[in-house]
């Protein structure tokens, strides 16, 4: 179980996800070992919303070859929160 301000890294602001945002959907780049029931009782206690589903999609590192050494890029997990009602206001800070 992760506390509630850990589990959020930060709120993902692209023109898709702002546009969607007045549906009450947003998305959140989240730690890569979070459950959907840390992503949803984060949310629910930080801003003071109901949350009514969630999706998630786990993004795989690339492999990249720089300069001859073969590494990669780091894994990132993304939340899809769907509210049940209302929606969050980023614009005046979190």
């Amino acid at each position: 179980m992760i506390l509630e301000y850990d589990c959020l890294i930060a709120p993902v602001m692209t023109e898709k996800t702002m546009s969607s945002g007045k549906e009450g959907v947003h998305v959140f780049k989240v730690v890569l070992n979070s459950s959907k029931a840390d992503i949803k009782k984060a949310v629910e206690k930080i801003f003071n919303v109901k949350v009514a589903k969630i999706n998630v999609i786990n993004k795989k590192g690339k492999r990249r070859v720089f300069r001859g050494k073969i590494g990669c890029t780091k894994s990132k997990k993304y939340a899809v929160v769907r509210l049940s009602d209302g929606a969050i206001n980023f614009e005046s800070g979190i």
